[in-house]
């Protein structure tokens, strides 16, 4: 067990320290709306997520992609951002969003199991009428997975 620990630990103090900024990136789009999307792909890009931005452009966002659907929950320790999370199916079909407050550890979950999930500025969403059954585009919501 403490080598796990000692693990973590790497990972978790980067985390504190700076935010990520350099990931890949993405478009999505939703309707007419054009998304630039960091991807969150690693077990570590996806744990340090948003963490420490102080600032987010409107039209940015990032997108944390899972090996596999499962039920996903986040919470927003060391995220200083108020965000709205989409949890997102396979096709691009928006299954639940929810509000999250900044520094908090409550856990925001999928109402089903999910790959995707879309972090964007909190109210993002209600403000472009985008909802749940609403679909986004991207590369990784055509063709088989």
């Amino acid at each position: 067990m403490a080598s796990t620990t000692i693990l973590l630990l790497p990972v978790l103090t980067a985390a504190q320290q700076a935010p990520q900024l350099n990931l890949q990136r993405t478009k999505l789009s939703a309707g007419m709306h054009v998304i630039d999307a960091q991807l969150a792909l690693t077990p570590q890009e996806r744990q340090i997520g948003l963490m420490l931005r102080k600032d987010m452009p409107q039209h940015e966002g990032m997108l944390f992609v899972f090996e596999q659907a499962a039920e996903q929950c986040f919470w927003m320790k060391n995220t200083l951002l108020p965000l709205t999370a989409a949890f997102v199916a396979d096709d691009g079909t928006i299954v639940n969003t929810t509000d999250m407050k900044p520094e908090t550890t409550d856990s925001h979950c999928s109402a089903k199991p999910v790959r995707y999930v879309l972090e964007m500025n909190k109210g993002w969403f209600s403000k472009k009428g985008i909802k749940p059954g609403s679909k986004l585009s991207g590369p990784m919501f055509e063709g088989p997975r």
